[in-house]
């Protein structure tokens, strides 16, 4: 949190911690980790207070496996009213296999999976389909959940699945895709490219005659 602190301070008084002023304050939206899946749970959302009063404006989460256990954290962030101060991403993603999921659960400090989740993988057919599938459906219920603001799709040695899961969730279902506003120093900035672009190439035939010039001397 300390590092949120010394960043906010950065950009909005335009200094560093010492004092000493900054000519040109760094443009950040700044973010942070959450995780509602470790202990102590109680204490978790309160720690999200503590990340946005230093200058979070937007978090994502651990891994979500458990959809109860976050529906949980979420009651509690409302409760506070955080959800209205910074912007939510919960974190998912595929589990390749039930042997996968048991492994991280034992080797991965801070990520849940519940029992049920590695039931269901050991039960299917395709396991690695099926972490798939648990992802989406994933997705599907969290997006539902009051104060959530998107999603953050991890997908280790899986990136290919990425689309996929995004496409099939739904989640971008009638979102058009965000362009940038075209604005007067926009067109400076390109007519001022171009003009640089210009006087390059003006300066390369310039050398290149000059270089003609000197070969067409030494021959003679």
């Amino acid at each position: 949190m300390s590092l949120l602190e010394t960043v906010r301070t950065m950009r909005d008084e335009s200094k560093f911690l010492s004092g000493r002023k900054l000519s040109t304050p760094p443009q950040v939206f700044l973010g942070a980790a959450i995780n509602p899946f470790a202990p102590p749970y109680d204490f978790r959302p309160y720690r999200l207070a503590k990340k946005i009063e230093a200058g979070a404006q937007f978090v994502q989460s651990q891994y979500c496996f458990d959809v109860p256990m976050f529906r949980e954290y979420m009651k509690k962030v409302r409760d506070l009213g955080l959800h209205e101060k910074c912007f939510i991403l919960v974190g998912v993603g595929p589990l390749a296999s039930a042997k996968t999921a048991k492994w991280i659960r034992s080797n991965v400090p801070g990520i849940h999976i519940p029992d049920s989740v590695i039931k269901r993988l050991e039960g299917a057919e395709d396991q690695k389909r099926e972490g798939k599938q648990l992802c989406i459906d994933i997705i599907n219920e969290v997006k539902e959940i009051e104060g959530i603001s998107g999603m953050h799709v991890m997908a280790y040695r899986q990136e290919e699945y990425v689309a996929e899961i995004v496409h099939e969730s739904g989640v971008l279902k009638g979102r058009k895709p965000w362009t940038r506003e075209a604005n007067a120093a926009d067109a400076m900035v390109a007519d001022r490219l171009e003009h640089i672009r210009e006087e390059k190439v003006e300066d390369q035939q310039q050398m290149a005659g000059l270089a003609a010039q000197h070969q067409q001397k030494n021959s003679h």
